[in-house]
């Protein structure tokens, strides 16, 4: 009853489930990635601001600060490091993301079903996908609604027959809308015990 898992090399084939949550996932990410750039970025500018360096421009000999010198070069590789790291990052976020997203969506399905009065599914993760605890405690208490239901079932089919069998004859006026009143509740408890599918 608690089986989170799927059958053996079934892959899933779509890694963007949840658009919303993935994109906010990825671009918080990323801006992370870019916001150490500018960090590191401003870290060398500023550390060696107060250095100077002598350097040839175009056949000219300029004497500059080593962070104007360096300032240049120190973009190029930010820029182009920022650039790599950060197409690495939408792929391995977007691989992580989709181990959530996707059991997130799958509880979202499952829980349609429950409200609808479904307790015939539980929740299947694929390996490797986390809330897998998560997915043991739910499909446990999926079970004992079941078994509360299957249980209820049973004893509203006792109650029908022995209501059944004492039948309104020779009874008192009283008694009889009594009788017919239980009947009615009885109906209507059995009404909403089909409700469930278990």
């Amino acid at each position: 009853m608690s089986d989170t898992g799927s059958a053996p090399g079934h892959k899933r084939s779509n890694y963007y489930i949840d658009k919303d949550f993935q994109s906010r996932f990825i671009i918080k990410f990323c801006l992370l990635v870019m916001m150490g750039a500018a960090i590191t970025v401003a870290i060398l500018y500023f550390i060696p601001q107060y250095a100077t360096t002598v350097s040839i421009v175009n056949a000219r000999v300029k004497v500059m600060t080593a962070a104007d010198f360096i300032l240049p070069l120190l973009v190029q590789t930010v820029v182009v490091v920022t650039v790599l790291v950060g197409l690495a990052s939408v792929g391995v976020t977007l691989f992580v993301s989709h181990k959530i997203a996707g059991p997130l969506f799958r509880f979202k399905q499952t829980l349609k079903e429950l409200s609808c009065g479904n307790f015939t599914n539980h929740v299947r993760l694929r390996k490797g996908d986390q809330l897998q605890m998560f997915a043991v405690e739910f499909n446990e208490m999926i079970a004992a609604v079941r078994e509360k239901v299957r249980s209820a079932e049973h004893d509203l089919s006792i109650i029908k027959k022995d209501v059944e069998s004492i039948g309104d004859y020779g009874i008192d006026e009283t008694k009889r809308k009594q009788f017919v009143e239980l009947r009615q509740r009885v109906a209507a408890l059995e009404k909403t015990i089909k409700f469930f599918r278990v």
